[in-house]
């Protein structure tokens, strides 16, 4: 008995072990190739591209946060040091395939197909902000933490049964991955082998809680294992790694082969949100500045610099158009007739309840 007792002590004193994930790479921080084998089969035209993508997302964020500031947005949270992630993983996608976005992966949804001045409208609550428009494959940005990875294994279980090949993509922050939802969500998604591809993008803050407090596993990529989901850990701000990572995961879902868990390891540069957030109460001043030597443009300019696909020139002009894009949207928002409480109630309901027509009439006075 006292021999059973030792056996069963000791195996709760042994350590938790499981096989170590490597975080996936194709670029150097310094722009140079250091997996040949897994440099995506992109033509000049497309790394241009997601160059062009990345300039234009920065330019955006600079002004988006300069316009929180003004009080001309609502709510609005920066993407500074995410755009590897965010560019690259769209630019993976089809224009079938369905987007399910967090509050930050507002660039996703842009190249996919949703107008900017949308996008200004939903952070400032007006409703025609979630009015998407017809063939644009996305929902609107989850304000739930981790909600919208359920919401992606409900729209991947249609696709299924549809027989379609197209797949969905949904993100999360490292904060998601200790909801309920995110578990309960890969495992639907496991049992059913749905076409599903789950990012995590690991910012390294859950708005000022560091991973290491948010969870005691070795890495995120290792939670979706319980659910039997292939997991990677990929450098989220390599663009090409994730252009890559998110393409195998597609092909897998698109051939049946059920969902991925894709841990991209990316730095916030900036705040959680533009709502009052400040950083450098939880950030020693040294961490920014480490982090920013591994930045997305940085890495992907240099890699272009060497192939004589980027000149200095070629970025100046996607700056000088985002920044026109971005002015002609934000005015294009101001200008959208404002929105009234008797359109909401009206959108509410196909036939309006009696008590709610009286309220119109008092809101309509």
């Amino acid at each position: 008995m006292a021999r059973t007792k030792q056996k069963a002590q000791s195996l709760l004193e042994s350590e938790i072990k499981v096989a170590p994930i490597t975080t996936f790479s194709v670029l150097s921080p310094e722009g140079k190739v250091v997996n040949e084998d897994e440099v995506p089969n992109l033509s000049d035209e497309q790394l241009q591209e997601l160059m062009k993508r990345m300039v234009f997302t920065r330019v955006w964020d600079q002004r988006a946060t300069g316009l929180a500031r003004q009080g001309r947005l609502g709510f609005y949270a920066p993407v500074a040091g995410q755009e590897g992630t965010m560019i690259g993983s769209q630019y993976a996608l089809d224009k079938e395939d369905f987007i399910l976005p967090g509050y930050r992966d507002i660039p996703q949804l842009h190249f996919h197909g949703y107008p900017m001045y949308q996008a200004f409208l939903w952070s400032r609550g007006h409703q025609h902000g979630g009015q998407i428009p017809e063939g644009v494959n996305v929902l609107l940005p989850q304000i739930i933490i981790g909600a919208q990875y359920v919401q992606a294994s409900g729209v991947a279980m249609a696709l299924k049964k549809r027989n379609t090949k197209n797949i969905v993509i949904t993100y999360t922050g490292d904060g998601g991955s200790s909801q309920g939802d995110f578990y309960e969500a890969m495992n639907f998604a496991g049992v059913y082998k749905l076409p599903v591809v789950f990012v995590v993008q690991n910012n390294r803050y859950a708005i000022s809680t560091p991973v290491t407090k948010q969870t005691a596993a070795s890495s995120l990529a290792q939670k979706g294992l319980a659910a039997g989901i292939p997991s990677i850990q990929v450098d989220g701000m390599d663009v090409l790694a994730v252009y890559q990572a998110v393409s195998k995961a597609k092909e897998r879902a698109a051939a049946g082969e059920g969902p991925t868990l894709i841990e991209a390891l990316n730095y916030r540069i900036g705040p959680h949100s533009m709502s009052g957030d400040d950083p450098t109460r939880y950030r020693t001043k040294e961490e920014p500045t480490e982090w920013e030597q591994k930045e997305p443009l940085t890495r992907f300019r240099k890699y272009l610099e060497g192939k004589k696909l980027w000149t200095e020139e070629m970025e100046t002009g996607v700056i000088e158009e985002a920044k026109k894009t971005v002015a002609d949207e934000i005015k294009k928002a101001d200008q959208y007739p404002k929105m009234k409480m008797v359109d909401l109630i009206d959108s509410m309901y196909e036939t309006t309840p009696p008590h709610l027509e009286e309220q119109k009439a008092e809101y309509a006075d």
